[in-house]
């Protein structure tokens, strides 16, 4: 099986549409969370290759997450969803540790583009 891959978002069909970009292409997604705070619980539990993280969520935001997660693992690869116009919210979380980042609505080159990379 590929990768092991965690995704957060607070949107159900978001994580729809990136669960399916990865399994067609032989990633394992081995869990999801609906916010940043389930987000830490589950990274813990599962340490996965990559997470693909929303920005803007419920509890706790995608940022604070990065930075709960790395401070459990600081080589912990997390690439950051975004809406258009977060270009500053992009900014906080790459210095917060992220790889990459991909904006939504979801291209499926640019999301395997950023998860390849991220994982090189």
């Amino acid at each position: 099986m590929g990768n092991r891959i965690l995704i957060v978002d607070d949107a159900a069909f978001m994580r729809m549409m990136i669960k399916d970009i990865l399994t067609k292409n032989g990633y394992q997604v081995v869990a999801e969370a609906e916010n940043g705070a389930v987000a830490v619980e589950k990274w813990k539990e599962f340490r996965p290759d990559l997470t693909t993280m929303d920005i803007t969520m419920p509890e706790m935001d995608g940022i604070n997450a990065v930075r709960a997660i790395r401070q459990v693992d600081p080589n912990a690869r997390v690439i950051m969803c975004s809406a258009m116009g977060q270009q500053a919210m992009v900014i906080d979380a790459i210095q917060a540790g992220a790889k990459d980042f991909i904006v939504k609505p979801f291209q499926p080159d640019r999301v395997l583009e950023a998860v390849r990379k991220a994982l090189a």
